[in-house]
């Protein structure tokens, strides 16, 4: 398989979103610490969790470019899960209307339902 941008975008890289304290400017920022680890940093901000994430990405995208051009080894994803970390189906009820907003925010994003709905929910344990 080819190596190439797309195949990095698709790949399941952890994203970590944390609040900016409101003396610090307020707002959310977001990463992706498996590149930590390679000296690669690059980060997302704004307004909200999903605007952080949708900040992260276009970054993600324009940072991987030309480490690709230079053939710089792009560190691809840990997929260690502890087994009390295992992913698990719930069934929850919302109105379809939060449905529909979430499917599209994920949409935008290109993560899945279940995905936003979990760095939202983190997002926002860790802001209480």
């Amino acid at each position: 398989m080819k190596k190439d941008l797309s195949y990095y975008l698709n790949l399941p890289y952890t994203i970590e979103v944390k609040k900016i304290p409101d003396d610090e400017g307020g707002g959310y920022s977001a990463f992706m610490p498996d590149f930590l680890r390679a000296k690669i940093t690059f980060w997302g901000d704004g307004d909200t969790p999903a605007q952080a994430i949708d900040d992260l990405r276009l970054a993600f995208e324009a940072a991987i470019e030309p480490l690709l051009e230079d053939g710089t080894n792009i560190p691809e994803p840990k997929l260690e899960q502890s087994l009390s970390d295992k992913a698990k189906n719930v069934t929850i009820t919302l109105k379809e209307s939060v449905i529909n907003e979430i499917d599209a925010a994920a949409a935008s994003l290109g993560i899945s339902r279940s995905a936003l709905i979990a760095i939202g929910t983190k997002a926002y344990i860790k802001g209480l």
